[in-house]
């Protein structure tokens, strides 16, 4: 049975229609890349996924795991850049989802803790988060979603505004999730390494739409126009 699964999905804004009739489904450990031009409504599918907006019709259907317990990367803004507080308080702040008041357990310290030691940032947890390089405030902010994950990721656009060796860093680390069986679902223009690094690709666009795996993607008349125009950097 799949982890997600959205049905006949519609969702439209002042009468121009950005999702029409979108069916997929992901499994668990899937990593699913959304792509597309601008506009086409990646964005509206995060939201929707999230709960953050009610389809006009269709449905997400969600096996095991709550809304509130997908661990969420949104892009980075200047806010979060200059955000005054340390590295180990941003990664326990992602145990406070679904919470009711907000208060850490002897069990919050320790996912915490294992969070920051997976992705090798335990030795600045008493740094402050916007004394950091851009590779270091994602790798923080992608352990505060590993603490507030049931299993499941969603990043967008994670690797905007890093450099070339942090981009490698954090594609690797989403390489080892995936093999540790997390679910994972990015947002990406970076179509080359959507193929490479995914096993399911979903491509919405102007009038185009396409779900399946990254191979069949790849072979697809849609996948070859648009890997046409660049490579990996891995």
């Amino acid at each position: 049975m799949p982890i997600i699964e959205v049905k006949n999905l519609c969702k439209s804004y002042s009468r121009r229609e950005v999702l029409k009739n979108l069916n997929l489904s992901i499994d668990r450990g899937d990593h699913l890349y959304i792509v597309g031009e601008n506009g086409t409504g990646k964005s509206t599918l995060i939201k929707l996924l999230l709960g953050l907006l009610s389809p006009d019709s269709g449905e997400i259907l969600l096996s095991s795991v709550k809304k509130n317990q997908i661990g969420y990367l949104p892009q980075q803004t200047e806010i979060q850049s200059d955000f005054p507080a340390s590295v180990r308080e941003v990664v326990l702040s992602g145990t406070l989802g679904g919470k009711s008041v907000p208060f850490y357990t002897a069990k919050d310290r320790l996912l915490a803790r294992d969070m920051m030691k997976k992705l090798h940032i335990e030795d600045i947890e008493r740094r402050s988060f916007r004394e950091l390089s851009g590779g270091q405030q994602q790798r923080v902010l992608l352990a505060r979603a590993l603490c507030a994950t049931g299993g499941i990721l969603l990043l967008d656009e994670p690797i905007t505004g890093l450099d070339p060796v942090a981009t490698a860093e954090f594609y690797h680390i989403m390489e080892q999730l995936h093999h540790e069986g997390v679910t994972i679902i990015t947002v990406s223009h970076d179509v080359s390494c959507a193929v490479h690094y995914g096993n399911k690709i979903l491509h919405l666009g102007h009038g185009e739409y396409f779900f399946g795996s990254s191979a069949e993607y790849a072979h697809s008349p849609l996948g070859q126009r648009m890997l046409a125009g660049g490579h990996c950097h891995d």
